[in-house]
């Protein structure tokens, strides 16, 4: 997997999603100081727009990946990929 950057613009309500939490939060200065300020994925403010956070992403999104609904981002990064070639995918039944 590669780094991706991710740019996570503020919704109306002044929301993101945090991949460090798992969840949309208020980008507000609780978040960044007990948060933003000590994540190592943490890349910069997006220009005071909402916060930027750079982290290794099995999606194939762009880089960057501008983030405008952090509802939908939160729901996309809910569904984890297997790849075909895992060890998962070696144990097949045969109930015959």
């Amino acid at each position: 997997m590669r780094n991706i950057r991710h740019v996570n613009l503020a919704d109306q309500q002044g929301r993101v999603y945090c991949c460090l939490r798992n969840r949309v939060v208020d980008l507000d200065d609780a978040q960044k100081e007990r948060f933003c300020s000590s994540c190592i994925m943490y890349a910069g403010d997006a220009q005071g727009l909402g916060v930027e956070c750079e982290w290794e992403d099995a999606r194939a999104v762009e880089d960057p990946h501008t983030v405008t609904d952090p509802q939908e981002e939160w729901r996309s990064n809910q569904v984890k990929q297997i790849p075909n070639d895992s060890l998962a995918a070696s144990f097949i039944i045969d109930w015959d």
